[in-house]
């Protein structure tokens, strides 16, 4: 058994930095991930810069991202000039979210739920005809901060209000989910739509991983996580970090689910972003020692 897991940490996890990351930290990184086997990143996020200051040098990344065969890179968009942009940059697909809340899609998008359902029809047609893989994101679909709790038929009259996508992912923005809420939204999502399904899932009161085995269990194709635990979102109050790709992994290793990650690299790769934003990062997996310990040697 397997299951692809994407790593946000480059645009989910520094996104909400207060401090403007370098570049080039950001392509150590980058580096440092594909190292570990990483072969889906979420790398950067084609938004304004006068929004999300820490992503005004998406170009830039990609243009000194390593590149091994079988990698491929995702931009994050929410309109057709951040499209503009992905399209010149040489990412492998596009992430166009869509809120689930009125009040979080004004404060995270600048725009009305249908405005921005209106705007993906589009987006998604001249992405796929230049190639690029398209993800829908449908932001809040847990809860949302602002308007408390998000009915799972409202998430699927969403996703099925958006054709085009090769691939749905249903985010808990700032973490409120639980396991049955997983269930129930596969169930839901599960009615308007075939496209394999993706979960991206915040730790934000301890229950994100728990979250992923429920989302395993119902049939994720795959799940978002960021090397260290880094990350949360700019207009949504209280969210914290994304669950850390090395917990994850080893989560995922002991139930014999692969992953293609090696989880001691992919937690250096976290402890290494930690030392340069000069905090210790929320992932646990790069402060114990391995388990199972090594064997002993031949006598």
């Amino acid at each position: 058994m397997a299951i692809e897991v994407i790593e946000v940490g480059p645009r989910d996890g520094l996104q909400n930095e207060p401090e403007q990351v370098p570049t080039a930290a950001k392509v150590a990184y980058l580096e440092a991930l594909v190292a570990a086997g990483v072969r889906r990143i979420e790398a950067v996020s084609f938004v304004h810069p006068g929004r999300v200051p820490q992503m005004a040098d998406a170009e830039q990344v990609m243009a000194r991202a390593p590149r091994v065969p079988g990698l491929r890179y995702a931009g994050l968009v929410l309109n057709e000039r951040g499209l503009d942009r992905a399209l010149e940059t040489g990412v492998d697909e596009v992430n166009v979210v869509v809120v689930a809340t009125e009040t979080f899609s004004r404060r995270n998008q600048g725009m009305s739920v249908d405005r921005a359902v209106d705007g993906f029809g589009g987006i998604a047609e001249r992405a796929r005809a230049a190639g690029l893989g398209v993800t829908l994101t449908v932001g809040a679909s847990f809860g949302c901060p602002f308007e408390g709790e998000v009915d799972p038929g409202h998430v699927a009259s969403l996703v099925a209000r958006c054709p085009g996508a090769q691939e749905v992912a249903l985010a808990d923005t700032i973490g409120v989910g639980t396991p049955a809420d997983v269930r129930r939204l596969v169930t839901a999502v599960r009615e308007v739509t075939a496209a394999p399904l993706r979960f991206h899932f915040h730790n934000t009161r301890s229950t994100g991983y728990a979250n992923a085995v429920a989302a395993l269990e119902a049939g994720a194709a795959a799940l978002d996580a960021s090397a260290g635990g880094i990350g949360g979102c700019p207009f949504a109050p209280e969210a914290t970090g994304n669950i850390a790709t090395e917990d994850l992994v080893y989560l995922l290793d002991r139930m014999g689910v692969g992953t293609g990650i090696t989880l001691s690299a992919v937690a250096e790769a976290g402890l290494s972003i930690g030392r340069y934003l000069g905090k210790p990062v929320p992932a646990q997996l790069g402060r114990v020692t391995p388990w199972p310990p090594p064997g002993p040697g031949p006598t």
